[in-house]
């Protein structure tokens, strides 16, 4: 086996790696289980351990010839070319022969693809994945080449969940997932910058005083693959019919799960030097393979109630492993502290709730109850209680109507607005080099120069500059900024309800379609950027949870905050189009001349082409119709809050017709 590389941290050198590390060493025992995707916050050594992972396995026997494992990193802005592979242009232009050249998939064959940020990879690179994961090999049928190659790997994706969340389809594909975090502990801490610096003064003698470990890994990870490749580990049906149990009690989607934890639990007992399954190794494989596939939608909170587990499983053999082997860990000792216990939440659950206190109004509200204040006779006299905060709770989202931005985008690939994209239907050609070659147009444009390059008979003889690629139209994804009024107007609890249960649909339908989205609220003399741009819409979600309600209402300041946010986000990323929605019943109360600003910040951001949606929040018999009037000056559709879901639009349509 070839020298590991000085420049890789060595894997038994990181500090606590906890079920991070477990999950990675069962997925290379067993490939069969399906790939580990690992989540957490930055600098927490992702990158670090999946790159180290890579130098401490068992190298390949290629027929007496032995080869390291291959680690093929597959970027998140790579092209769909670049992952599948696709016409060799050099020998297709030199010699008119038409050659394959294999892509990252290929390359990764019996090794490991490692995606880095795999939650901000394209839709249509994830559904190349998708299909090279489920049938084990890369076909490319295009530009006049038909190839199928194998292509089975070990996908390890990391990703920080505050930047978005993945593709429920592709989030399924990983067999194992884990949360990591960063330790609380300062002693922790201080270790893991001490070996960091270390390693960085001198690689060499660093990673020479783990190379007795990184071996002894070595060889135990190799041991481990020949147990369980030869049957020698047994899955009694006793323990099967348990993890059977154990996925109907956590109402997992399909039998993925069951036989994810099966695989899982054989390869821990391979790896514990075990050759019978018991509970224990269930549990473990429980851990690791259930609490990504009980997700329903984005703003369900991942982990497991581990309560639930135990009791499912109730009590495992009293020696599971009477020899006294290791019991899980890389460094053999145990399998690292659970997700459950490190402290992590991550997601927001829906229904949420909204805090509401003191309102700004003089008007009867919903009902004839004036929000946050009660009636009380003191002395003969009525008092106004101060307001104590109350807890608003939204319904279950829905299906929310689509909004698109108009005109035609440049942005990165999505489910929303029209776009020039790498996917979808070819509309035309350019000249290029980088994308689809377009044969038909590349053919056209070399035809008027043959008889100039001395073409008697035979191949049509090409040159780079005849080379076109094809232009194809399909969705891109867009910056979705929501622009919530918080004032005291919105703050009676039906209204609020209704706002909160909006808001949520929309950020739902955001989260499929791929896009940003951030969040501006306005209430009293200010307005606020509660949640700067994020792919996170779960994030969105628990500020929206935080959100209190009460105050005046400066429209003016929401709309220009609105407005300094498009700005800025247009310089950090231009190619991608903004949607403002604004959530309000178009009232504006705060400073003078309240509403006279509100129309010129409005009219100001029609200018700016931005494209905008305004959700009315009016209710009641007695309507001023200010929403619309907002809606008109910022030049965008106005759309009653009612018909925010897709299922009441279509109502209205039908009633119409009818």
């Amino acid at each position: 086996m070839p020298d590991t590389p000085l420049t890789t941290y060595p894997f038994t050198a990181v500090v606590d790696p906890g079920d991070m590390a477990l999950a990675l060493v069962l997925t290379t025992v067993s490939p069969e289980i399906g790939g580990v995707l690992v989540r957490g916050e930055k600098g927490t050594a992702k990158s670090t351990i999946v790159r180290a992972l890579a130098a401490v396995l068992p190298p390949l026997d290629d027929g007496g010839a032995q080869r390291r494992v291959p680690l093929v990193e597959l970027p998140v802005g790579a092209t769909e070319d670049r992952v599948l592979g696709s016409l060799h242009l050099e020998k297709a232009l030199a010699d008119g022969v038409a050659e394959y050249e294999p892509g990252l998939l290929v390359k990764a064959h019996r090794g490991l693809l490692y995606v880095d940020e795999v939650n901000l990879l394209h839709d249509h690179l994830v559904d190349v994945l998708l299909d090279a994961a489920a049938m084990g090999r890369c076909t490319v049928e295009r530009d006049g080449v038909s190839v199928s190659h194998p292509a089975r790997f070990v996908l390890v994706g990391t990703m920080n969940p505050e930047e978005g969340e993945l593709r429920p389809q592709l989030l399924d594909r990983f067999g194992l997932t884990v949360e990591v975090a960063a330790p609380r502990d300062p002693a922790v801490r201080v270790d893991v910058v001490r070996r960091r610096m270390a390693f960085d003064a001198d690689p060499e003698a660093f990673s020479a005083s783990y190379a007795d470990a990184e071996a002894d890994l070595t060889e135990r990870l190799r041991a481990a693959q020949v147990l369980l490749t030869a049957g020698a580990v047994e899955l009694p049906d006793d323990v099967l019919l348990r993890i059977a149990e154990v996925c109907a009690a956590f109402e997992v989607d399909g039998l993925r799960a069951d036989i994810v934890t099966a695989r899982t639990a054989a390869a821990h007992a391979a790896w514990c030097g075990r050759t019978v399954v018991t509970l224990e190794d269930v549990r473990v494989a429980a851990r690791l393979a259930l609490p990504h596939r009980r997700r329903r939608n984005p703003f369900d909170a991942p982990g497991l109630d581990e309560d639930l587990l135990d009791e499912v499983l109730g009590e495992d053999d009293p020696d599971p492993d009477p020899d006294g082997g290791p019991d899980g860990g890389p460094d053999g000792g145990g399998g690292g502290e659970d997700a459950a216990d490190s402290g992590l939440e991550t997601g927001a659950s829906a229904p949420s709730s909204t805090t509401v206190d003191a309102p700004d109004h003089t008007g009867v509200e919903e009902g004839g109850e004036r929000p946050g204040h009660t009636g009380v006779e003191e002395g003969g006299h009525a008092r106004l209680e101060t307001p104590q905060p109350t807890t608003v709770t939204a319904t279950d989202p829905y299906r929310a109507r689509t909004f698109r931005v108009a005109g035609t985008g440049r942005g990165e690939a999505g489910r929303r607005s029209r776009a020039l994209t790498e996917t979808g239907r070819r509309v035309g050609a350019r000249p290029g080099s980088t994308g689809g070659v377009h044969l038909l147009e590349t053919v056209r444009a070399a035809a008027p120069h043959q008889a100039a390059r001395g073409r008697a008979g035979g191949r049509v003889l090409l040159e780079p500059a005849d080379l076109r690629v094809a232009v194809r139209e399909g969705r891109e994804a867009n910056l979705v900024l929501f622009c919530v009024d918080a004032s005291g107007s919105m703050a009676a609890r039906k209204r609020m309800e209704q706002v909160k249960t909006a808001v949520l649909s929309l950020l739902l339908d955001a989260y499929r379609r791929r896009d940003k989205v951030a969040l501006v609220t306005f209430r009293g003399t200010t307005a606020d950027l509660a949640l700067p741009p994020t792919g996170s819409v779960d994030v969105a979600a628990r500020r929206l949870d935080e959100l209190p309600a009460g105050g005046r209402t400066p429209l003016a300041e929401g709309l220009l905050e609105a407005a300094r946010v498009i700005d800025l986000e247009r310089v950090r990323d231009p190619r991608r189009r903004p949607l403002l929605v604004v959530v309000t019943d178009g009232r504006a109360t705060s400073g003078a001349d309240a509403a006279g600003r509100a129309t010129w910040a409005a009219r100001g951001l029609a200018t700016t082409g931005v494209t905008s949606v305004v959700v009315d929040c009016e209710a009641g018999p007695m309507r001023l119709g200010l929403a619309r009037t907002l809606a008109a000056d910022l030049g965008g559709e106005h759309v009653p809050i009612g018909q925010v879901s897709a299922e009441a639009l279509t109502g209205v349509v039908r009633g119409r017709v009818a």
